[in-house]
């Protein structure tokens, strides 16, 4: 059994975990702890102190007596907001209070992004427009070609936790651009883990979701390879462990 620890931002799109975890459909265990949201809005001031080292510390302690042997906190725009160097200072950091492997749902993009080989990219936000601008500027930090960037001007986590199959299609569409070899939609707050195979068949390209890559990164530290295609084309890569 490997058990996998996440950090989540209040409550919106938190039961795409388990969805997940049955999708992997090995011997995988996902942990899940909620932190204090704070104040609600995807503004730069309330997402960084949503993503401060107090918060994240708080949850770290629950997530110790799951067992769990990586932790990740799952949240893109509380991480990203830091910029590419305080965003690597926030996960050292949690790594140390955690004292086990710590990463975030920004790097798990950025990660995932290398594992598909692709370097252009369009991203299909839920956020204002100055807040989607700084997630292209951390992966651009990263060497990623952001082709096109599409915010949806969204304030809260909770109103993104509402949409459904119909305004996440759209937002894949509406993001997607003809040099993008991949499309990425960054919140946490979006379910997505039930549709991610029709979202590629929908724009006939791979999709990168934040729970989803949320995941892969936290079996990423720990090792681990599962083969899982309901889970989208980076979870078909090789090599294989499955169990």
């Amino acid at each position: 059994m490997t058990a996998l620890g996440f950090l989540y931002p209040g409550h919106s799109a938190e039961d795409d975990y388990p969805r997940i975890e049955q999708l992997l459909a090995s011997d995988i265990r996902v942990d899940l702890v909620h932190t204090d949201i704070g104040e609600d809005a995807h503004r730069v001031d309330a997402l960084r102190r949503m993503g401060s080292a107090e918060r994240l510390a708080a949850g770290v302690e629950a997530l110790r007596l799951t067992g769990a042997e990586a932790v990740v906190w799952a949240c893109t725009s509380g991480s990203f907001v830091y910029g590419w160097e305080g965003a690597h200072e926030q996960v050292r950091s949690l790594a140390v209070t955690a004292g086990m492997p710590a990463s975030s749902t920004s790097f798990a993009f950025v990660h995932a992004v290398r594992e598909l080989g692709v370097r252009r990219v369009s991203v299909g936000a839920t956020y204002p427009d100055d807040v989607a601008d700084l997630f292209a500027q951390f992966l651009r930090a990263a060497g990623v070609e952001v082709v096109a960037v599409r915010g949806s001007g969204i304030i809260t986590a909770a109103e993104v936790g509402t949409w459904g199959d119909k305004e996440l299609f759209a937002l894949a569409r509406e993001a997607d651009h003809p040099d993008a070899e991949a499309i990425l939609l960054p919140d946490t707050a979006l379910h997505t883990a039930s549709y991610l195979p029709a979202l590629e068949e929908h724009v006939s390209k791979p999709v990168l979701t934040a729970n989803q890559v949320t995941v892969w990164e936290a079996l990423r530290l720990t090792d681990r390879r599962v083969n899982a295609p309901e889970l989208g084309a980076l979870f078909t890569k090789e090599p294989i462990v499955q169990v």
